[in-house]
């Protein structure tokens, strides 16, 4: 076994069939259509780095089912230090590509989240899930794939469970249970880095209640499997994806996001780890809130780093001193370790399951997913404000007006301030990259909303603790209960 390197990575992809639509054009090649190939090339980093001396170490650990060598992406996490530094690689990823890499993260997670989901069911129920699942990972971590995970359905109609929807459809759900087998129908929606990926780990969107069995489900498939179809979605970043120079301002990376449309796809009985196991379905789910949150803080501190940074650049070639901006960049910095040290925190108070993987304390880490719904957004208003109109009103002309024949040197002229033309408008696309363009990602509602965020932090907040030590301090002997609600 051992690690791919970058070229065995664009290989991998190269040979899958083609089943990646946009604007209603099949991408025969995602590693060179503009549309894919800069999150290809942002997933693809890690293949890059793994002999690094100094970055190998941060993005590669030990399988603790070989022994070997394996991306940090394809591992178990089974101790606080692992998810430390798990949230480091995030961090880093975002220095490496200037952008998300969450088709990555959401595999990680959703892996680990079946790796105690499958180990209960095993152990409650005398199913074979959890050995199924071993020894896929065995052979995800021998090929080294890029995996991305996805969780949520359509929904249709919010006051509506599964059972009750007109469209039965918009869960993806059971249709056929077979000797060999599943086959499924449906959709999975928003799902990130699906064209970097060689396999979809597939997780239930929510709990679900016994009378919607068929859409408990959890599997495995290649990302080109028979049946599915692959929508990209617009974003901010196409028309720069299609760009060049200082237009397109990173050197590798973008984000893309996905619809999967399931038209009865087989799914061979060895890649199922859930079918109708609708008491383990929240279970699963919430072993991904948890670490995905308590990680995405790491996440967005690297992308607030990069902003701390590009808006400084921006006022330097402007002649203005970093000194000047002494208070917005503290609370820059105090933006980005509040994150991150909440992620941190929610793995050190965290417990290890008796499965022996690591779970990441709930409250802290949905905590941390309400401070990720704010502050990164707090963090570009003061890095447009820093770097000035250039980055933040979209006035600044494209690199073919910057380079015209006609023009350029004129528009240059212009541009310039105390350092170089190219210099300004190379940091301050930057700015605009990381701030209202395509290096965002899903702060608000990536990893489920800020609202799904505080129902858990209610959850687990035990109100009626703190009201017993409030009593005892006050020496009220009394019990003073919650009024009744009024109907």
């Amino acid at each position: 076994m051992a690690l791919r390197t970058y070229r065995d990575y664009i290989e991998s992809l190269k040979k899958m069939k083609s089943n990646i639509y946009k604007y209603d054009e099949l991408i025969e090649d995602v590693t060179t259509h503009p549309a894919t190939r800069r999150t290809i090339e942002g997933h693809g980093a890690t293949y890059k780095y793994y002999n690094d001396e100094k970055i190998g170490p941060m993005i590669t650990t030990k399988s603790h089912l070989t022994g070997e060598p394996v991306s940090r992406y394809l591992s178990v996490i089974r101790s606080p230090e692992d998810m430390y530094a798990n949230c480091d690689m995030k961090r880093l990823m975002f220095h490496l590509t200037g952008t998300c890499t969450g088709g990555h993260c959401a595999g990680w997670t959703a892996l680990n989240a079946m790796f105690i989901a499958t180990y209960e069911m095993d152990r409650d129920l005398g199913t074979v899930y959890h050995q199924r699942f071993l020894t896929w990972l065995k052979d995800a971590q021998a090929r080294d794939i890029t995996l991305a995970g996805a969780l949520t359905d359509p929904k249709g109609d919010r006051t509506k469970p599964p059972h009750l929807q007109e469209d039965k459809d918009v869960f993806l759900h059971l249709v056929e249970k077979r000797d060999d087998g599943i086959v499924v129908r449906g959709a999975k929606i928003m799902i990130c880095g699906v064209a970097a990926a060689n396999e979809i780990f597939i997780l239930p969107g929510t709990g679900y209640r016994e009378e919607d069995a068929a859409c408990a489900l959890s599997f495995v498939i290649p990302r080109d499997i028979d049946g599915l179809t692959v929508v990209e979605t617009r974003h901010p970043s196409d028309t720069r994806d299609e760009e060049e120079g200082f237009d397109n301002p990173v050197l590798e990376g973008g984000i893309t996001q996905a619809f999967l449309l399931f038209e009865d796809v087989f799914i061979p009985g060895e890649r199922v780890f859930m079918c109708g196991e609708t008491k383990y379905s929240l279970t699963a789910v919430m072993n991904f809130i948890g670490s995905y949150r308590a990680a995405i803080g790491g996440c967005v501190a690297g992308q607030g780093d990069v902003k701390i940074g590009a808006a400084i650049l921006t006022a330097r070639t402007n002649g203005l001193s970093s000194k000047v901006f002494n208070d917005k960049l503290t609370e820059m910095y105090i933006n980005n370790e509040t994150t991150y040290g909440m992620g941190i925190a929610a793995a050190a108070r965290g417990k290890r399951h008796e499965s022996g993987a690591w779970q990441c304390d709930q409250l802290l880490a949905n905590v941390n997913k309400v401070h990720v719904a704010t502050l990164p957004y707090r963090t570009s208003l003061l890095a447009q404000d820093i770097a000035g109109g250039i980055a933040e009103t979209g006035c600044l002309p494209s690199y073919k007006d910057f380079e015209s024949k006609k023009y350029g040197h004129l528009i240059k002229k212009y541009i310039k301030a105390v350092h170089s033309a190219e210099a300004r408008a190379r940091a301050a696309r930057l700015v605009e990259w990381t701030t209202i363009g395509g290096g965002v990602p899903g702060c608000m509602h990536g990893g489920g909303s800020p609202d799904g965020a505080k129902l858990v932090i209610r959850g687990t907040s035990n109100l009626e603790e703190k009201v017993t030590i409030a009593r005892r301090l006050a020496n009220i002997q009394e019990d003073i209960k919650d009024p009744e609600k009024k109907k």
